[in-house]
Formats: C-alpha cells, structure tokens, sequence
C-alpha cells in the first residue's frame, strides 16, 4: 500500500480496526476451527496480530486460505517469515503434522512462541513466560534501585508500586511448577530490599507489612480478582463462555489464589 495509519496515531487503532473487522468476520463466519460450547474460537486478534486456532490441520488451511485472499484483494501481504506454526498437546513434538504453508511456502514449527509479550508453549505451561517477567523485574529492579538511590522511602516506594508491581500477562499464568513461581516471588522480596537498602534476610511479610506495600501474594490476588471480574462483566461472547465455565481452568485458579491463602 502507498499510505497507511500513522505509528502511534489516536485514531490509528480505530481505522485500522474498521480495515480488518470485515476479515475478521469472514473467518468466524467459516465455523471452521475450534468450538468451545458451541462458540467458534477460530481467530484471536489484537490490531494487526492475529492467531488462528484449528483442532486440524484441514481447518487452519482453510482459515489461512481466507486470510490470503483477504490481503491479496486488499492490496497486502502477510510477513511469511514472522507467521509460524505451534502444534498443542502432551507430545506435540512427537507428533508429524502435514505441511502448513502461506503463499505456498511451508511455516516454521515452533515449540515456543511469544504472542502479545506472552511466551505459550505446546504443553500450556507458564514457566516459560514467569521467567521472562521474572528477569524483567529484576532489570527495573535494578535501574530504580540505581537512579533513585538517593531519593526519600516514600518516593522509592511509589516507585516500586509503579514499575514494580505490574506483572504483564501474569494474570494469564494457570499452569506452573512450584519452582519457578517460588523463583519469581523470592525475585520480588529481594526487589523490594534492595530498593530500600533492607538487611538481604529480613521478613519479607514484615517488611511490607512495615511500608504498607502490597507483598508478592496480595499483588497476585488483586491482578487476578480484577481480571476475573472483567471478564465475568464483558459483553463478548468469548468471555462471557469462559466466565461461565465451571471447569475454566483459570477461573479456578484464581480462586484458589483467595482460598489458599486465607488459611
């Protein structure tokens, strides 16, 4: 295309949005891909990153077939080497699957893939994804504890509360081992003792407790709490299948985030 919406425009989402929304609704009009109590869950998108989800490898060709002819009357072209292919299941690496290509060039299968800033792997576990927050912490960690070295306890600590307490995706983690939750957790105390020069051993429920600062469980609770009760309040039909699940998996793991904790 010879023009298009600016880079960090107001409106650019808004028109982009109106560009798209007629893809958008040629996939989901397919009924082709997964079903989840009888909502088509084909497509995911967010501006110009979409996922398409097929239970096979027939259905993704047809979805992928609609997004070729959408581009092609559009004037576009999708980025062959930035699309790729995830394979979900307990043995998905051992699993052949017949080749899925774009524009008749075959993707790349991967075993890990970053979507949105959230890492998913083929086994639907978050370790991936808890460690790279985890060293994201501890690199602002680092650069608050080093530039405002020299600032009050009160400052330091709205700044931990601004930079320190907002877990990208965290809200999305169900599925984890106890050791690299523990990992990120002890990450978290040990940004907050460094950041206010506190003694390397000290409690970390005191100390908290102490500056009146949300601990590493109460952030966890409150995130997940103010997801559960978005979701559970949206209009879209997606959300409002998942909220409505009894057997959601991340519903009740954030329950048991409240209940586990209050014994």
């Amino acid at each position: 295309m010879e023009c298009g919406v600016r880079q960090g425009g107001l409106s650019s989402p808004s028109l982009f949005n109106l560009y798209v929304n007629a893809l958008i609704e040629a996939l989901s009009r397919e009924h082709v891909g997964c079903h989840v109590d009888g909502v088509c869950v084909n497509n995911i998108s967010y501006a110009d990153d979409m996922a398409l989800l097929s239970a096979s490898v027939c259905g993704l060709r047809k979805l992928l077939s609609i997004c070729e002819a959408y581009a092609t009357s559009h004037g576009l072209k999708y980025n062959i080497r930035k699309s790729e292919v995830m394979v979900f299941g307990a043995r998905s690496k051992d699993l052949s699957i017949p080749t899925i290509s774009l524009y008749g060039v075959p993707l790349n299968r991967v075993e890990k893939f970053k979507y949105l800033g959230h890492i998913l792997a083929p086994d639907l576990k978050d370790d991936a994804d808890i460690d790279r927050e985890r060293r994201a912490l501890s690199v602002r960690a680092n650069m608050i504890a080093h530039k405002f070295s020299k600032c009050s306890e009160d400052v330091k600590k709205t700044l931990f509360r601004a930079f320190c307490t907002s877990f990208y995706t965290s809200t999305l983690w169900a599925h984890f081992t106890k050791k690299s939750y523990d990992a990120f957790r002890i990450q978290y105390n040990n940004a907050f003792r460094v950041l206010l020069r506190l003694p390397r051993f000290c409690s970390a429920s005191g100390m908290f407790a102490a500056a009146r600062v949300d601990c590493f469980y109460a952030t966890m609770r409150k995130r997940g709490a103010s997801l559960v009760r978005r979701v559970r309040a949206s209009s879209n039909s997606i959300l409002a299948m998942i909220a409505s699940r009894l057997d959601c998996p991340y519903i009740n793991h954030c329950c048991d985030l409240h209940v586990v904790n209050k014994n």
